[in-house]
């Protein structure tokens, strides 16, 4: 077993070692401040490798729908052992990759790539503020790294095919998901990926329950297939939650655990959490800060503003590339 297989092993047993103290939910509500996802039913597939539920040891769970709800600190645990389930058929040398169609309320489904270095991008990611996965909300909180609740997360890592502003590869994650959850896995298939030339199988499902548009999670797989697992191998289940904030899942609206209000619920919102717009003063449009328009602003030009309402009355209106 590799150095890589056994670090991810060891982080993986390290976190899940506090979940032994916490009991599976069961929990259906859409409206949820810890992403239960105890009634969400997996995919199915053939698996690598499988074993008997019973003799996992405490903190691995047989399926995504074995997990429990997010204890507030740990932003992924193990699913099947640590084993992905992928069939002998998917296990190819031959770079590809594969992005399901949005289902009926926009929402994306699973994705797979056989990753290799010959499809990983050679040039800087652009710009993908324009795309807005179901139950986007642009949201700032103090306790948030970067301020900002929700990133454009994609499935598959830009780093690994290089797709950019793909709306079949991005969905609403929140910063912990992106960050805690997800990077460390795509930096350990790139970094396998670049030094040995192998390919890993690599594949992100988005898991939703009824008609949420903000998924619970993603479950995320991987395999490394010239040497049968030997350098990368892990199958986890990565929570979409943010330690300290209240998420409704059905619409992605937030606010700070502890009943403040969240941005859309028609209660005020807190001055620290409300949306800082860049306004054009010439033109007469304002633009959410990612937008691209932004750059193109004269700063003789551009001021910013959280009065939203203020600056429409005032005869501005949004600007029809960012739609803020």
């Amino acid at each position: 077993m590799s150095k890589r297989t056994l670090s991810v092993i060891s982080v993986i047993l390290a976190l899940l070692f506090a979940l032994t103290l916490v009991s599976c939910g069961n929990s259906g509500d859409k409206v949820s401040d810890n992403g239960s996802v105890s009634s969400v039913v997996s995919t199915e597939s053939s698996v690598v490798g499988s074993g008997d539920s019973s003799s996992l040891p405490d903190g691995f769970y047989k399926t995504v729908a074995d997990v429990p709800e997010f204890d507030g600190e740990t932003p992924f645990v193990a699913i099947n052992g640590n084993v992905p389930t992928f069939t002998d058929e998917q296990l190819v040398t031959e770079s590809y990759e594969f992005y399901s169609e949005l289902d009926a309320l926009g929402r994306c489904g699973v994705t797979i790539a056989a990753v290799g270095f010959d499809i990983m991008p050679t040039e800087d990611r652009g710009n993908i503020g324009q795309v807005k996965p179901t139950g986007w909300h642009t949201v700032k909180y103090d306790n948030v790294d970067g301020k900002y609740l929700y990133n454009r997360c994609h499935l598959i890592g830009y780093q690994l095919t290089g797709e950019n502003a793909n709306k079949q590869n991005l969905i609403t994650g929140t910063r912990y998901l992106n960050i805690e959850g997800m990077l460390p896995f795509e930096n350990m298939v790139a970094d396998y990926v670049k030094e040995t030339k192998n390919h890993v199988i690599y594949r992100v499902t988005p898991i939703f329950e009824g008609d949420d548009l903000l998924c619970r999670g993603v479950q995320m797989e991987g395999y490394s297939v010239e040497d049968k697992g030997e350098g990368v191998l892990f199958n986890v289940f990565a929570y979409n939650a943010q330690p300290g904030i209240f998420i409704n899942y059905a619409t992605g609206e937030s606010s700070l655990s502890g009943g403040a209000s969240s941005e859309s619920n028609g209660s005020s919102v807190p001055e620290e959490n409300k949306i800082e717009y860049v306004v054009n003063t010439k033109t007469k449009k304002f633009h959410l800060p990612e937008c691209t328009s932004v750059d193109d602003i004269k700063p003789e030009n551009k001021s910013t503003s959280t009065d939203r309402e203020g600056f429409i009355k005032a005869g501005y209106s949004a600007c029809k590339n960012c739609k803020p």
